[in-house]
């Protein structure tokens, strides 16, 4: 990143420097589960992280290696494993280094939207958890996406296709107990002037009364 993102080729050693992709994200009893596919370097329980997409340090809390639902906890991993973090707020994509050195990954080709829906909780009481689902459900799919139309005050979210958006609502009806409105998006009409148009008109000067004014 410091040379105007040259290519770098890394080593599957784990005494060079640790780079590490991020590349799935799940919601766990514990929290935030982060995957993390490690390509450089050894990582270990306590170790001081950067993430260089957003330049912020953290301390590896707790490292566990996935057995399906099985979690084996490590105290350290190399070059060519797969382990996963608890309590590492990131997002799908992000790259994480020891400090050292400042790379990232080759970030993935993110289609944009085709689709897009209008979304609102049926319930006031329901908003926290409709604002949670929407907040993690980015940070997990980079091609879905949500925004707030500032004409028309909805909640718009946008993705690959109209199963791809179902699939998030029906996430958030099983996994956040929030029942959501779904509609098409607002349009906002306006007026314009489309074509020339001829006029004659004299203007009086006033002096009394209401004259043109009135």
């Amino acid at each position: 990143l410091n040379k105007e993102e040259e290519e770098v080729k890394l080593a599957s050693d784990p005494k060079a420097p640790l780079v590490g992709l991020a590349f799935k994200l799940e919601e766990g009893r514990f929290g935030q589960l982060t995957y993390l596919r490690i390509y450089q370097g050894k990582i270990a329980k306590g170790n001081s992280l950067v993430n260089t997409s957003t330049g912020k340090k953290l301390k590896v809390p707790r490292l566990v290696r996935m057995h399906s639902e099985e979690m084996e906890e490590v105290n350290e991993a190399s070059a060519g494993e797969i382990v996963a973090l608890f309590g590492v707020e990131c997002k799908s994509g992000d790259t994480f280094t020891d400090g050292t050195v400042n790379l990232a990954m080759t970030s993935m080709k993110v289609p944009e939207p085709v689709m897009s829906l209008a979304v609102a909780p049926k319930a006031r009481s329901e908003s926290a958890g409709f604002s949670k689902a929407l907040s993690r459900f980015q940070r997990e799919d980079p091609t879905f996406k949500v925004r707030l139309d500032e004409e028309s005050g909805q909640t718009i979210i946008s993705g690959m296709g109209e199963l791809h958006l179902d699939i998030y609502i029906e996430r958030m009806k099983r996994e956040y107990k929030v029942e959501v409105d779904v509609g098409e998006p607002r349009v906002n009409y306006r007026e314009c002037i489309t074509q020339k148009a001829s006029f004659d008109y004299l203007h009086k000067k006033q002096s009394g009364g209401s004259g043109q004014y009135g």
